[in-house]
């Protein structure tokens, strides 16, 4: 009987997703040369071709991509060992890795991280920002254990549970005089408008809000931050239209007034998690605090 050695499984998988030997190499921490020898070694074992050259990157061939749908059930079936004989050990420890955007690891993610610091201290969670696009893809990749977007999201390989819904609302500098009629696409098309970069979720949704009344709009600053963009508004540089969990505390909205939009414009946040990964203790835990967000 032939044993594949479990490392060759994995630097092939690494190799193929990133389409070179080096950057698998950089990910493991081993040199060029080593990743290929595994590979090498790997090939000869099965006696196969199991990587071809196209241009500059490395492909699978066919047999290749035949591994390549085995090696995503070994690793799953390893893990879920693991996690099996580690769920005899008393206590929640361990690692859990979030992807979320940058307004709710601010403004939502602070009191459930900091509860479940203190209810399991040995539990070490960590959290990365980042467009949605570029989150899913790393949860897809096994890189990221959860994700905590706006939806809609899309993936085969995920599964996608909403959440909570988070209002949008027009801010201005508490000085500023605003429009008598309401905070209508028509009545803030004149006003200078400080937005979201293009490109990102919220950015379309606002995008798409004005559209829905025929107004495209023509932003004075496109910034990557909520509390920049805050920053902009609280100075009197123009308004926005920002997420309510962004202002909700009085602290955050300190040289600010806060107005609801018509029509209304809502987002719905969900959690995002593959549909095969093994649920451990630390990872069901984290995933229950964020599911108690539902009630707040």
């Amino acid at each position: 009987m032939r044993q594949l050695n479990l490392n060759h499984l994995h630097t092939f998988s690494l190799v193929i997703a990133h389409g070179s030997f080096s950057v698998a190499a950089e990910h493991l921490h081993l040199t060029q040369p080593a990743v290929s020898l595994q590979v090498r070694q790997l090939e000869d074992q099965l006696n196969l071709q199991l990587i071809e050259r196209v241009g500059k990157r490395l492909k699978p061939t066919s047999a290749g991509k035949a591994l390549l749908e085995h090696i995503v059930r070994i690793e799953a079936v390893v893990e879920e060992a693991l996690l099996d004989l580690s769920s005899h050990a008393s206590g929640v420890a361990g690692q859990v890795s979030i992807g979320t955007g940058a307004t709710a690891c601010i403004h939502l993610l602070p009191p459930v991280l900091r509860a479940l610091r203190l209810r399991f201290p040995e539990l070490d969670v960590r959290v990365s920002t980042g467009n949605t696009d570029g989150i899913l893809k790393a949860v897809e990749e096994n890189r990221l254990d959860l994700a905590l977007v706006t939806l809609p999201a899309a993936g085969r390989s995920l599964d996608i549970s909403p959440l909570l819904d988070d209002e949008f609302v027009a801010i201005f500098a508490t000085s500023q005089s605003l429009p008598d009629t309401g905070m209508t696409p028509q009545n803030l098309d004149p006003l200078p408008l400080v937005v979201f970069e293009a490109g990102s979720s919220t950015r379309l949704l606002i995008n798409e809000w004005f559209l829905q009344s025929g107004i495209r709009v023509k932003p004075v600053m496109e910034l990557g931050s909520i509390e920049a963009i805050k920053e902009m508004v609280a100075a009197g540089l123009g308004y926005s239209i920002v997420p309510r969990m962004a202002v909700a505390a009085v602290h955050h909205r300190r040289g600010l007034q806060v107005h609801s939009l018509t029509p209304g414009l809502s987002r719905t946040l969900g959690i995002v998690v593959r549909q095969d990964k093994p649920l451990s203790k630390p990872l069901r835990q984290v995933l229950d605090a964020l599911q108690r967000l539902k009630g707040s």
